[in-house]
């Protein structure tokens, strides 16, 4: 017996108890069309059409018509603390999701039927009788394409729509969409055809069930699952009678009708009683009481938006990660659209995207973030970025800013940005921020890879370079000379190469360089995945050993996740899976790892890098103190205009950017919240990081390999 059956003992309509037999429907299909075409002569007549033509024209049109996969909505997913899916934001171009036939309400069924066609279960396609009342009334007045239609060719004319706003040219598209709705004769032809042959080919329960997934309600609501949970917030399995009929009254005029405006309610109600509800009655689909009690329950929506867009994860802090996970799919043609590579079907394809974020780390990156940073302050134009990558994955865990994401130009402000400073231009970022002290660790590694050694001594005063004494063997020596300085004008002398590390001296580094080749330096930092933010090619200039190249904080971030992995670059990725659909799996970006410097060259390199954490260096500040083992590196460039701090311990790498979106204001001469603002970076990180260790909770940093001081 079917659910909610107020009739149990009546004619079984849906199931099939009362349904002729496969090769009676066909031979109902068949008499359909006999009948059609002598049906159609005397409208063929009215508009001017020899018979014989018309007759010809409808015997010789297609019948074939298989249903397009439809467009539905792609929802993208973060997961919880528990490892459960948790909804970040749906994209779509119609608001669907496709249901089986036990995933929708009896009532909707039965409420359908009653209303849009009560023979639909006894003819074959095409209702011989009202076609006949059409076709005669046409005749009396002269015009063409009066009523008539059945659920089967809605589903037809539906069918044909959504074909047609698949198009991708603009110009074909509107041809097509004109095609499909027109109110001509071959029209109506077409879609009767059609329906027959959809009736040879779809059991009638098919047929309902692909035109409730199909039918429109209204803006940009498509399918009845889709309404359900838009207008009402329950799944259209759980819509109550009077729910079932208000729904239904929309699908002839689902935007005049539709109940998220007060305004139509009335209009929506009276055709829900008068025609829905009056339909269902005289059909016996339900009892007079329920009727009664469906007609004195007033129309209350319950109005439910979908997540809609990357805008719709703001409240998670991840509207910029859902960005980046989209610019992901489009870039990298992820899920392509068969037909045209140049098009995405992220829009139409229905998928399931589970992402990389770890929703704890990312609420307590938007928390240390929103902590220390305001969305926007007088005293500068001032962003910050938080960007987390799992090493030895690739997996990006967090990203955070100090602004909420908006695409909408219109609605632009201080607080908000379309712009992800974590990311690359090309995903969405900006053109980057000068690497500062962080691109430090380039020229050690490559110092370490030249069988050097912590211990050796090198000048770190800062004088004017001759440049011509520096190797580039990619572009040639330079000439001139070039005078750096060092961060508040020190003359340490000689020192370690350690200390030079944990105090960042200019000078010293400088005098690594002199020894090694510049372009060396710049493949070690494309070795560990870095990159430009504006996508160009890194530069290998003498001054670019303190960071003058612009980077996003997920490739600096991605280049110290090496370091703890013991030398392995794995580059970002934010997409674990993606489900299609029909359940199957799609095929995702990996992570794809390689070795930027050997596993001992990676554990000196980690060593070095603890003693900027220790005592009064320049990293003390962001040390968490919670007994992990944690190494990092600063970063601050001309003028105070960017400040980093970029840290990873064995399970989590963490870059932190403090700075000026616009404008060249200097952090060190600036307080934010009454906070030194040089100062920000180091007190987001520690935050940040003290709450991530208690989940994610580092081991110890491989020993450093000894070797001979070298002159």
């Amino acid at each position: 017996m079917a659910e909610n059956d107020p009739n149990p003992d009546r004619p079984e309509r849906r199931s099939g108890r009362r349904l002729a037999s496969g090769a009676a429907f066909l031979g109902l299909s068949v008499t359909a069309g006999v009948l059609i075409s002598a049906m159609v002569t005397p409208v063929i007549a009215v508009a001017g059409v020899a018979a014989e033509t018309g007759i010809q024209l409808f015997e010789t049109m297609p019948e074939a018509l298989t249903p397009d996969a439809l467009a539905q909505t792609t929802d993208i997913y973060a997961r919880n603390s528990a490892g459960e899916p948790v909804l970040l934001a749906s994209v779509y171009e119609q608001n669907r999701k496709s249901v089986p036939w036990e995933a929708v309400s009896l009532f909707v069924k039965d409420a359908v039927v009653s209303t849009e066609d009560p023979r639909f279960f006894s003819h074959g396609g095409v209702d011989i009788s009202s076609t006949l009342r059409a076709a005669i009334g046409n005749a009396a007045s002269g015009e063409i394409g009066s009523g008539a239609s059945t659920i089967s060719m809605q589903y037809v004319k539906n069918i044909l729509v959504q074909r047609a706003e698949a198009i991708r040219d603009k110009e074909e598209r509107e041809v097509a969409y004109e095609e499909a709705v027109k109110t001509s004769l071959d029209r109506k032809l077409r879609e009767m055809r059609l329906a027959i042959g959809l009736e040879k080919a779809l059991t009638k329960n098919q047929i309902l069930l692909g035109y409730l997934n199909i039918a429109h309600f209204g803006g940009s609501v498509y399918g009845i699952q889709a309404a359900a949970e838009y207008y009402y917030g329950v799944n259209a399995s759980d819509l109550t009678l009077a729910q079932a009929a208000s729904l239904v009254a929309m699908v002839n005029e689902p935007n005049g009708l539709r109940i998220d405006d007060p305004d139509n309610i009335g209009d929506n109600k009276f055709r829900r009683d008068k025609d829905v509800l009056a339909a269902m009655l005289q059909q016996r689909t339900i009892t007079q009481a329920q009727h009664d009690e469906a007609v004195a329950t007033p129309i209350e929506p319950r109005i439910t938006p979908p997540s809609i867009g990357c805008q719709a994860a703001n409240p998670l802090g991840a509207g910029f990660f859902c960005d980046y996970v989209q610019r992901v799919i489009e870039n990298e043609k992820v899920l392509a659209d068969p037909k045209d590579a140049k098009f995405s079907n992220l829009r139409r394809g229905g998928y399931d995207i589970f992402t990389t974020l770890d929703l704890d780390l990312q609420a307590e990156a938007v928390s240390a973030v929103d902590a220390y940073v305001p969305h926007s302050t007088e005293v500068l134009d001032i962003g910050s970025s938080l960007v987390t990558v799992e090493p030895g994955t690739g997996r990006i865990l967090a990203m955070a800013q100090n602004k909420d994401f908006n695409a909408d130009p219109d609605e632009a402000s201080a607080g908000n940005t379309a712009v992800n400073y974590g990311a690359d231009y090309d995903y969405g970022g900006s053109s980057g921020f000068q690497a500062g002290s962080t691109y430090k660790v380039f020229t050690l590694a490559e110092w370490l890879k030249n069988g050097r050694s912590l211990g050796d001594v090198v000048n770190g005063d800062a004088r004017p370079l001759n440049l011509s004494t520096f190797k580039d063997s990619c572009q040639g020596s330079g000439s001139g000379s070039y005078s750096p300085k060092n961060d508040g004008a020190q003359r340490p002398g000689n020192m370690s190469v350690r200390a030079a590390t944990a105090g960042s001296v200019n000078g010293a580094y400088f005098s690594m360089a002199q020894k090694l080749d510049q372009c060396e330096i710049r493949k070690t930092a494309e070795a560990f995945g870095l990159k430009r933010a504006d996508g160009k090619e890194l530069t290998s200039y003498v001054s670019d050993v303190l960071g003058t190249n612009e980077v996003s904080p997920v490739r600096i971030a991605s280049a110290f996740a090496a370091i703890a992995n013991k030398g392995v670059y794995c580059s970002p990725v934010a997409i674990d899976r993606i489900v299609a659909p029909d359940g199957s799996e799609v095929s995702v970006p990996t992570s794809a790892c390689s070795e930027a410097v050997a596993p001992e060259v990676a554990a000196t390199m980690a060593s070095a890098l603890t003693s900027v954490m220790q005592g009064g260096a320049t990293g003390a500040l962001s040390n968490p103190h919670d007994g992990v083992p944690v190494f990092g590196k600063t970063g601050t460039t001309d003028s105070e205009k960017d400040t980093w701090f970029v840290g990873a311990t064995t399970k989590l790498a963490t870059a932190v950017w403090v700075g000026n979106v616009t404008g060249d204001v200097s952090l060190r001469r600036s307080k934010v919240g009454g906070i030194q603002a040089d100062t920000l970076r180091h007190r987001i990180w520690k935050e940040y990081m003290t709450a991530a260790n208690t989940k994610y909770r580092g081991g110890e940093l491989p020993d450093a390999v000894s070797r001979p001081v070298r002159d």
